[in-house]
This record gives C-alpha cells, sequence and structure tokens, in this order.
C-alpha cells in the first residue's frame, strides 16, 4: 500500500450541531471550516448547549441550509422554514457555551425554539454562529488565529476506513461511520495509521493533525432510530484504544488554507 493510494471515500457536514449529518460530494471550506459545518446549536435555557449525549432523538432532526436559513424536519412532525438570524435586523444576542467556551450567537426566534422544544421534550432555543465571530481553537494543540465554529472543539473530524473495518471484526454488531460522525473518511490506509500523521494534503489544501478525537456516549446512538443501544462501540474501544487523552477513534484536523475537496481526491502524508 502506498500513500498515492489514499483517496477521499466520503465528506459530510452537519448543520446543526448534533442534528442529521448531510453527505456531499464536495465541500468548501472557511476560516472555521467547511461551510455550513456546526454553524447553529441548540441550546437550553441557559445557553448551553445540547447533544445527542443526553437527547438521543436529535439525530432524526434534519436541517437543511437554504438562501433563508434552515429547513428543519423530523418523523412525525411538520417540517419548518427557519430564517438565518444574521439576515434579520431585530435578531437577539445572547451568550452560549460550548463546553468551557462562552461565544455570542444569534437567537433564531421564537417559532424554531417551539418546534424543536416539543419534538425533543425540553424547552429549547436554537442559536447561529455569526460569520463575524472568532472562536479560538485550543491552543495546546492550535496556533493563534485559527477558529471553528460550534463544533467540540476542531475544525475538522477525519477518520478512516480501515480502522472501522478493524474495530467492527471486534464487534458482535458492526456499526457505521454515522456513530462517528467525521467530515472526512479516507480509504486505503492500515487501521488506525491515520494515528502517526502530523500533516495531510487533500486536494490542494494542507492540514494539520491537531490531536485524536477522544469518544464519547455518542458513539451509541444508532443514527437511524435515535436510540441508544448497549455500550458498544465505546466499551469495545476503551479496551484496547484509551489513552491519557481517552477512548480515541479518529484525528482533528485544522486546515492552513481555504478551498475545496472533493470525494475521490488524493490524500498525501506530508509528515
Amino acid at each position: 500500500m502506498t500513500e498515492s493510494s489514499l483517496t477521499v471515500s466520503h465528506l459530510a457536514i452537519h448543520p446543526v450541531k448534533s442534528l442529521k449529518k448531510i453527505s456531499v460530494e464536495q465541500a468548501r471550506m472557511d476560516r472555521m471550516g467547511f461551510v455550513n459545518d456546526r454553524r447553529w446549536m441548540v441550546v437550553d435555557l441557559t445557553g448551553k448547549f445540547m447533544t445527542q449525549r443526553h437527547y438521543p432523538k436529535m439525530v432524526l432532526v434534519s436541517a437543511i441550509p437554504d438562501e433563508s436559513g434552515l429547513m428543519l424536519s423530523a418523523p412525525g412532525i411538520e417540517s419548518i422554514s427557519v430564517l438565518n438570524p444574521e439576515q434579520q435586523t431585530a435578531s437577539v444576542k445572547q451568550t452560549v457555551k460550548v463546553w468551557s467556551d462562552e461565544v455570542s450567537a444569534l437567537d433564531a426566534g421564537d417559532t424554531a425554539a417551539q418546534w424543536l422544544s416539543d419534538y425533543l421534550g425540553k424547552p429549547c432555543r436554537l442559536v447561529k454562529f455569526p460569520d463575524t465571530t472568532h472562536r479560538q481553537v485550543d491552543k495546546r494543540f492550535a496556533i493563534e488565529g485559527d477558529s471553528t465554529g460550534f463544533a467540540d472543539g476542531f475544525p475538522f473530524l477525519l477518520t478512516t476506513e480501515a480502522s472501522l473495518l478493524e474495530l467492527n471484526g471486534r464487534l458482535a454488531s458492526p456499526v457505521t461511520m454515522d456513530r462517528f460522525r467525521p467530515n472526512i473518511v479516507i480509504s486505503g490506509t492500515a487501521p488506525y495509521a491515520e494515528d502517526n500523521w502530523k500533516r495531510i494534503r487533500i486536494g490542494e489544501v494542507s492540514f494539520r493533525v491537531a490531536k485524536p478525537c477522544s469518544r464519547c456516549v455518542m458513539t451509541t446512538v444508532e443514527p437511524e432510530t435515535g436510540v441508544k443501544v448497549g455500550k458498544d462501540p465505546l466499551m469495545t474501544l476503551a479496551g484496547y484504544r484509551k489513552t491519557d487523552m481517552g477512548v480515541i477513534f479518529g484525528q482533528n484536523l485544522i486546515h492552513e488554507s481555504e478551498g475545496v475537496i472533493r470525494v475521490g481526491d488524493s490524500v498525501e502524508i506530508l509528515s
């Protein structure tokens, strides 16, 4: 196997943090990562972020970006259109929290809040990350100016097909890559080869490999049903992928320039 055999096999965005993914054939990036990736977020009434960790039904909610904002849909409930609060003169700003970071965001209005509250069974609001806001990536793994939106901590998550195949060989019931919610999936590697990468190039865009991705209970949520199903794959991963950074699967990336990458692009290991 040679480095020249590595290619992008899948790309995805998640317009609203923790809601359903959208598979794409190509993705353009700006300073925060893929355009439309995790630029919206559901928060409780204190402004704290909500995820599938506590609300697994979130994975059943589809958020499709359009010119005016988002279209939200979910099983058993009528779809609604949500206007981008950045385009509204009366938008309300509020401080929201993603882990230890506090960020100024724009509220998407009462209609979206009520729709999500009814579906999730929890009073909540939908907020938008303003294009003018800067959220610094953790400087232990980044440099000044590296930016991300409402992602847990980094602009991109990369996984590889070989690593999933190796994991599935240890599981009683195989899982799909959707359990891990990557932006970029690579084919042609050895299992866990990505653990050793420092810098890579995909198409014409270079990336720094910032740190391994530590995994949580969200990997136990079945994307098709929105139900937590047992303790795997997290329990099995913990048996052989536990490090001082947690139970790891995949790598967090930071892009060194803006550009477009596509399914089928070659991947070069720079260091």
